[in-house]
């Protein structure tokens, strides 16, 4: 009885101090969020004065993270929305809404209006209904320091037949999060787990909400058993009968005083519906023990489902902890995992038709049987690291470190020498090592954008496009090219004088390209902010508006804001309006 209390008591101390910590991050939260509305207010506004439907052929998307990458439930599309990129000095937040042809191989921006306010690190789910609807909920707004957050709580859809968005105000939906994951399981919206940040404090979720979309209600859940800890990034999947896999994810805790330490999930889960479509739903909770080769320890890694009820799993970064720095090696592999089978293993590229006959030419019957169902190898040798050196335009060297899996099976010496005389293996084309990759599933085909890699302390965002068919396994193709060495870096100033100079003109390449192509689109109408000159600079024309931005800043902050925060909105204001003029 004794042990017993102390457990419990333990348990309640424990609910007490997530609940005061949850408390802490709320005010401060608060306080934080009410600086940034004037900012994401005015960016409302300006994306109000879009009054039509406009599709148009356009460049690739420029560089970009957290984003989402859905495929459109009946046309040969992917849709892409949202993201965020980050130069070294300022941190961008879109809410374009891009198309990807996939017979054409080409893209198209939609213009819609009244969209919802940028954002990334949301989720998005596509459902069928009425010629296709795209969910977004939740995610965040950065301010350009990247140093205070806005956690979003709203559920807009995106109606693809009629080209509208609508916002769907419903009562007792999860708080404002990002990093969540959110699933179409059914006639629901399944969300779990996130995380919500302030500048000091932070609060990591395990909690579970489901959105009907039939009566357009919220309800949170309550599943017996024990469940997952806290935490945001994992892999959900549901499966044909209703329920729920949740498997790794990423979290962090305070240990002492301006120290964090943090932890790489590699549990899974699975959440059981009993009771499916009657008004008494439960839920429970239960771990699983899968068999085969499970993933290695990762965070940032992408998920899609995949041909023959299984999911997949790509990509993601394992940061390895020294004393004064983290070094992370990034991964290209994907891994499978069998939902009828409760088993994961490692895909093995087959490559090409014709160089799989040329290799198994003069192979005895058995063995060229063995070697057709990827089930049946045995476990890959240790993964093989590659390292490579690129250098910038601006001098850094940046070093790329490539994990490529181990073959499955050994290879007599001779077929090496007639594959390598042959010529037809070669350089494997394939994605370069990356964490936070977006990817989607169509036909069979999993497509995957862009994601990042870190050098140091600089950061690579990437905005290339791969595909490989799921069912041939056989080779990846490259449907756009990136140069890493081609991305823009600026090193961090030293003093918030120095930031606001240097970020106007922090703005170049393809971002700035881009938003000329806009501009001429858009001249037709009758602009009321102070337009931009053929050919201006932003920096140029940032100066010139200079005090017509700050009186409109000061108009939405109020005359007690403070001098310096009203210049920075101001700036960020003129430069939104330079990218993206309406």
């Amino acid at each position: 009885m004794g042990k017993k209390g102390k457990r419990d008591k333990k348990g309640k101390g424990a609910e007490k101090t997530a609940a005061k910590m949850e408390k802490k991050v709320s005010r401060r939260a608060k306080k934080e969020e009410e600086d940034l509305e004037a900012l994401i207010a005015e960016f409302q506004s300006l994306d109000a004065k879009k009054t039509q439907v406009i599709e148009s052929s356009c460049p690739p998307p420029s560089p970009r993270l957290n984003c989402s990458l859905s495929a459109h439930p009946e046309r040969d599309e992917l849709i892409l929305f949202g993201g965020e990129y980050f130069n070294g000095q300022k941190t961008y937040l879109y809410n374009e809404l891009y198309i990807y042809h996939i017979r054409k191989n080409s893209w198209a921006k939609l213009d819609i209006p009244n969209p919802p306010p940028r954002r990334c690190a949301h989720q998005a789910a596509v459902v069928p209904t009425a010629g296709g609807q795209l969910w977004i909920f939740g995610g965040e707004f950065a301010s350009p320091n990247g140093e205070q957050f806005y956690h979003y709580k709203d559920l807009w859809v995106l109606h693809l037949a009629t080209k509208t968005w609508e916002q769907i105000k419903a009562s007792g939906g999860p708080s404002g999060r990002s990093g969540h994951r959110m699933v179409a399981c059914k006639r629901q919206l399944i969300v779990f787990g996130g995380f919500h940040e302030s500048a000091r404090d932070y609060i990591y979720y395990n909690d579970v909400y489901a959105f009907n979309l039939d009566s357009f209600t919220w309800s949170k859940l309550a599943p017996a058993g024990i469940g997952p800890a806290p935490r945001s990034g994992c892999q959900m999947a549901p499966t044909p009968e209703g329920n729920i896999i949740i498997y790794g994810g990423y979290s962090k805790q305070r240990i002492k005083k301006d120290v964090d330490k943090g932890t790489l999930h590699t549990d899974m889960f699975l959440l059981k519906a009993e009771g499916a479509g009657k008004e008494e739903e439960r839920w429970t909770w239960s771990r699983l023990s899968p068999s085969g080769v499970k993933p290695t320890p990762r965070s940032g890694f992408s998920v899609a489902a995949a041909p023959n009820n299984r999911c997949l799993l790509f990509g993601g970064v394992h940061d390895e902890e020294e004393e004064e720095s983290i070094e992370g090696d990034f991964f290209n592999d994907i891994y499978f995992y069998d939902i009828g089978k409760n088993r994961w293993f490692p895909a093995q590229l087959k490559g090409p038709k014709s160089e799989k006959r040329k290799r198994r030419r003069g192979r005895q019957a058995e063995a060229e049987a063995a070697g057709e169902e990827e089930l049946q190898l045995p476990p890959p040798q240790a993964p093989l690291e590659i390292v490579k050196e690129v250098l910038a335009e601006d001098g850094t060297v940046m070093t790329i470190k490539q994990l490529i899996p181990g073959a499955a099976e050994d290879k007599s010496g001779s077929e090496e020498e007639e594959e390598e005389e042959g010529g037809a293996l070669g350089q494997p084309v394939e994605p370069c090592p990356r964490s936070n990759a977006m990817v989607a599933v169509k036909h069979g085909v999993l497509y995957v954008y862009g994601g990042m890699f870190e050098v140091g302390d600089r950061q690579v965002t990437l905005s290339d496009l791969h595909s490989i068919d799921l069912h041939r396994m056989d080779e990846w193709k490259v449907l756009l090219e990136m140069d890493p060495k081609t991305q823009e870096w600026l090193e961090e100033s030293e003093s918030d004088e120095e930031e606001d100079d240097d970020v106007e003109g922090a703005e170049g390449g393809e971002e700035e390209e881009e938003s000329s192509e806009e501009e001429s689109e858009d001249e037709e109408g009758e602009q009321q902010h102070p337009a931009v000159q053929p050919g201006e600079p932003q920096a140029q024309y940032v100066a010139r508006t200079e005090q017509y931005w700050l009186r409109l800043a000061r108009s939405h902050m109020g005359p007690e804001a403070k001098d310096k925060k009203v210049l920075k909105v101001a700036h960020a204001m003129a430069k939104t309006f330079y990218e993206d003029p309406v």
